[in-house]
């Protein structure tokens, strides 16, 4: 069936996670974290996510801002920089604006003027999702913006991909969902998306049973995949 939907996850697909810590960097007085900013950028978003699969699994769900500071205490400390609460408040309200990909206001201009309903799908709590959506000025060009906290588990559990089912009304394989994280593209596989994973960091396939449809280096090419 032909594509009538286009669903985004939201960090490190339409937003780039790493630009907290990246802007941070460049600020005075932050020499330290300048050195090893990259480091700490991604222990970030791999505790993130760790944390939110250890959660689905064990069902002690809480929001993703919880498992945000979390992952980023975590991150702080492997650099030495857990003491330093300036730099945590700082890092964390960076988060709520970080910047989209420059790729991404056009691309979902586009995809609306094609007709297409365009939504993003996230582990994000709304307040957080409502604050990067806001800061990137993408408002206007998406139809809505659903989050996992309406079913109380993170991705990948089917219970999240089912959410865009059921606020569009549409069937898996009108659905084409994108995302950054390998793991997603293949969960959403699985629940009958077709799926295009943007793998901007040119890492290999994941060894699941799913695989993701299209592989892409950004976004970009995401209207020339629609039929």
């Amino acid at each position: 069936m032909p594509i009538t939907t286009c669903v985004f996850d939201a960090y490190g697909t339409l937003f780039d996670v790493t630009a907290a810590a990246r802007q941070a960097a460049s600020e005075p007085g932050r020499d330290t974290l300048a050195k090893q900013w990259p480091k700490l950028a991604n222990d970030w978003r791999n505790k993130q996510l760790q944390y939110t699969w250890l959660r689905a699994i064990t069902r002690e769900h809480t929001d993703f801002w919880q498992v945000t500071k979390d992952g980023l205490d975590w991150a702080l400390e492997a650099s030495g920089l857990e003491n330093d609460e300036n730099l945590k408040e700082r890092l964390l309200q960076l988060y709520w604006e970080l910047a989209a990909y420059p790729e991404v206001p056009e691309m979902l201009k586009t995809l609306k003027s094609r007709g297409m309903n365009t939504a993003i799908l996230s582990n994000g709590s709304p307040q957080m999702l409502q604050g990067a959506v806001d800061s990137a000025g993408i408002s206007d060009v998406l139809d809505d913006t659903l989050s996992v906290e309406s079913v109380g588990i993170f991705k990948p559990d089917n219970r999240v991909y089912d959410l865009v089912i059921k606020r569009f009304s549409c069937k898996p394989d009108q659905v084409l969902f994108v995302s950054s994280n390998g793991w997603d593209a293949a969960g959403a596989s699985g629940f009958g998306f077709q799926t295009a994973w943007v793998n901007r960091a040119n890492e290999p396939v994941d060894r699941l049973d799913h695989k993701p449809q299209h592989v892409l280096t950004n976004l970009t090419a995401i209207p020339d995949l629609i039929h």
